[in-house]
């Protein structure tokens, strides 16, 4: 008789259970790597610190204070504006009334990405739920948000080929130019390879994911099959999609500038081009660098590191990171408080109509 068996029962767990111990145990292994991650970057954090110097970057800091993170608020206006527009650009058979809504979402999209200990993928989950939630149709919200994460990486491409032109152009001739400049191009290179292949497997790709869901998801089969048919949709009107694209660019120009007019307040002279440049490296390293969560230790060592072949200091650098952290918190909080709002309104509310429909 085997072990696993007594008196004839069988002990052994059934495939529904085994499943869901494996789902435990690979969601136990997400967040335990999560919470590593976080201290690394924390760790990294404390060292550039150390290194730089506590004391300046806190005079640093206290330089830009109150003036410069103020203005960064100010200034999140603008590219929050041509983002959620860059995104309702995509749903074509939305009205004009629900600007308004995708400007909202893609609010809780970054806010999450930013402030929960999630990846941008996470972020972007969050962000289609979020205009759910006032009413967009769940396989557009989806799609177009795949649209628009698409279209803002095309733009980012090109950002950063902006700014590492305006490097190279800084950067005197030698080997450490030729060094720095070959690995960056070929970096970008496959990043814009990357991009296209993205792009044809959303045009190209639907029906096999339809064939896979229908096998192994058949549950969700249907709704897969909705959303590969609103992608290709957004795709069959390719200026859509470039249109995206530009507005995404002049998002990430616009956010630079804030960080520019941020140093300009706080009384710090620089160009603005070495700004957008410096910008353009870090959100190029951020993107790359996915593993880190809200890119903690990532963003404070490109900044730090980058920041003076710009003409900024790294004390400065690293602490234009550190208030546009604070920023993210200003920003974010209330906005993820207002979406954690709804999402109980609208649970509670289904409670009370489960509830009414039992009673009756």
């Amino acid at each position: 008789m085997s072990e696993l068996t007594v008196k004839g029962l069988d002990l052994r767990p059934s495939k529904s259970a085994a499943a869901a111990l494996g789902r435990r145990g690979h969601d136990r292994a997400m967040q335990t790597a999560v919470v590593v991650a976080a201290l690394l970057g924390l760790a990294l954090t404390t060292v550039i610190m150390g290194v730089i110097g506590l004391k300046d970057v806190a005079h640093a800091v206290g330089v830009i204070g109150w003036r410069g993170l103020t203005t960064l608020v100010l200034c999140t206006a603008a590219p929050l504006l041509l983002l959620g527009g860059a995104w309702f650009l995509l749903a074509r058979d939305e009205g004009l009334a629900r600007l308004p809504v995708f400007i909202w979402a893609r609010l809780i999209r970054d806010a999450s990405g930013e402030l929960l200990p999630l990846s941008h993928v996470g972020g972007f989950f969050i962000g289609a739920r979020a205009a759910i939630l006032r009413g967009v149709p769940s396989r557009t919200a989806f799609a177009t948000s795949v649209a628009d994460v698409t279209a803002e990486l095309i733009a980012q491409v090109l950002f950063t080929g902006l700014g590492l032109a305006w490097l190279a152009g800084r950067l005197a001739a030698g080997t450490f130019r030729e060094t720095l400049m070959g690995g960056a191009g070929t970096g970008l290179a496959l990043s814009a390879v990357a991009v296209t292949g993205l792009v044809i497997v959303q045009r190209r790709g639907g029906r096999v994911a339809e064939r896979l869901a229908a096998r192994f998801f058949p549950g969700v089969a249907a709704r897969t099959a909705e959303i590969s048919a609103a992608i290709q949709t957004i795709y069959d009107s390719p200026g859509r999609v470039a249109g995206a694209a530009v507005i995404h660019l002049l998002a990430w120009v616009a956010s630079g500038l804030g960080s520019w007019a941020a140093l300009r307040a706080a009384g710090v002279e620089i160009n603005p081009f070495s700004i957008l440049a410096l910008e353009s490296l870090v959100a190029a390293v951020r993107s790359a660098v996915v593993v880190a969560p809200m890119g903690i230790g990532v963003q404070e060592a490109t900044y730090a590191f980058v920041g003076p072949l710009f003409g900024l200091g790294p004390d400065l650098a690293l602490a234009l990171s550190l208030i546009k952290r604070a920023r993210d918190l200003v920003i974010g909080i209330p906005a993820l408080i207002t979406w954690q709002g709804m999402e109980g309104a609208r649970a509670m509310g289904r409670k009370a109509a489960l509830g009414s429909e039992a009673t009756n």
